[in-house]
């Protein structure tokens, strides 16, 4: 691997999951690609910041708490251009449009939110928002929110895991599907559970596991539905993940 990849993935990786400005990466390797991949939970470091200061600052104006939690969910989708709340939308309405592999897949790049997307999204945010706002008490309870901002985003090892297929060969997700090694991501998402066990020794694994098995879930659907996965997919199993961790942060 090249010693510029790892820069260049960091580089790749908060251009596609933020909306800061970063040069353009012009040529795509699969090495950079792996890198930008493994590195999706520290380039959304930015991210989780900027929920800290919207949990910390809607809770010093004294504004309702399910205020704070929706403004949270605002500041994130506006952060990360919505890239994985679309991905959600679309993913659900091709699950749902039809039993036909490939219709499903034109649903999907389609790109306009159907009822059972728009569902999806109402609840998946929802969920957030109350967790958020669970979450808008104090410094510890919202660096746990920035905690499952930041691990959320760890979901993408799974689904660009060597073992999940595309579904397609084009496509944004299809230079980054299978360019995690699985053993990586597995044992990335074990260290993040032990790393969670320092801070709740039983609920916190837990957590981090339950998060695991969503997306492990969603692709799983995707692939026996889609055949593989998209980019579609991927920010699906963002999302999710997020909803899983931010709740799980609440009985900590």
């Amino acid at each position: 691997m090249s010693h510029s990849a790892p820069l260049r993935g960091l580089g790749l990786a908060v251009g596609m999951l933020t909306a800061l400005p970063v040069p353009a990466v012009l040529r795509l390797t699969p090495a950079v690609a792996r890198s930008a991949m493994l590195c999706a939970p520290l380039a959304a470091v930015p991210l989780a910041a900027l929920v800290v200061g919207v949990l910390r600052g809607g809770d010093a104006l004294g504004l309702p708490p399910l205020v704070i939690g929706f403004v949270a969910v605002g500041a994130l989708a506006a952060g990360s251009r919505a890239l994985h709340l679309d991905g959600l939308s679309d993913t659900v309405d091709g699950l749902t449009a039809s039993y036909d592999r490939e219709r499903s897949l034109a649903v999907m790049k389609g790109g306009t939110a159907g009822p059972a997307g728009v569902a999806a999204l109402v609840v998946v945010l929802g969920a957030q928002a109350a967790a958020f706002a669970a979450l808008s008490g104090d410094l510890d309870v919202a660096l746990l929110a920035a905690a499952a901002v930041i691990v959320s985003r760890a979901a993408l090892w799974l689904a660009a895991a060597s073992i999940v297929p595309p579904a397609r060969p084009d496509g944004l997700g299809v230079s980054f599907t299978g360019s995690v090694p699985a053993a990586v991501a597995l044992l990335g998402w074990i260290a993040i559970g032990i790393a969670a066990a320092l801070v709740d020794p039983v609920r916190g694994p837990l957590t981090v596991l339950v998060a695991a098995l969503a997306v492990a879930l969603v692709l799983r659907r995707a692939v026996r539905r889609f055949g593989g996965v998209t980019g579609d997919v991927f920010g699906a199993c963002v999302e999710v993940a997020l909803a899983v961790l931010l709740v799980g942060a609440t009985t900590f």
